[in-house]
């Protein structure tokens, strides 16, 4: 069975991704192209601008990062389980040499610019995360669905930051902050699911 071979854009949006990640959004083109394998003159002609490969390369790690953080559609568990399932994950993200954090935190607060195509993508990505902490927290019957996902989106950018910052793992601080949040706000063990 041959493996297929990756065009030279996706090893671009590939190299990128990974080292805007680890690096940041700063590190040059040249860099990019080295770990890609494509000419810097390939890659202006795939992409028409850094800024572009920034954009689409965060938006090819950020679909993979949610879905790495998300519960299964079939979850059967409740609202906040499923809910704590994100800052579970989050957690053992933390233990991996690599982690750096949120990469949408990460690009948003490099560029400083909130209309950069960057920026669009990092806060349509934060949306995503606060959208499902909205539909659990209204599956659940919590009174202030729009109050509670944002605060639950705080205090997974806030772990995440924590987590960069002290160069440590959280070990259970995100999962324990989330769930006394949750708790504050009336989604205690004992709320099952309302279907």
């Amino acid at each position: 069975m041959t493996v297929p071979t990756r065009t030279p854009r996706e090893r671009l949006l590939d190299a990128a991704g990974e080292l805007f990640y680890l690096e940041g959004v700063h590190i040059g083109v040249d860099a990019v192209c080295t770990a890609a394998g494509v000419s810097k003159k390939s890659m202006y002609q795939l992409f028409r601008s850094k800024d572009a490969l920034i954009a689409d390369s965060l938006t090819r790690v950020g679909v993979e990062f949610l879905a790495a953080l998300a519960p299964s559609g079939n979850d059967e568990r409740s609202p906040r389980e499923r809910i704590l399932h994100l800052f579970e994950r989050q957690d053992q993200m933390s233990n991996l040499k690599t982690f750096r954090g949120c990469p949408f935190v990460n690009t948003a607060t490099e560029l400083k610019q909130p209309d950069h195509p960057g920026s669009v993508v990092a806060r349509a990505f934060k949306q995503q995360m606060t959208d499902f902490f909205h539909t659990e927290t209204i599956a659940a019957g919590i009174p202030d669905p729009d109050k509670l996902a944002s605060e639950l989106t705080m205090v997974f950018d806030g772990a995440s930051a924590w987590a960069v910052v002290r160069a440590q793992p959280l070990r259970g601080a995100g999962v324990a902050m989330a769930s006394a949040l949750l708790s504050a706000s009336g989604l205690g063990t004992s709320v099952l699911h309302q279907g």
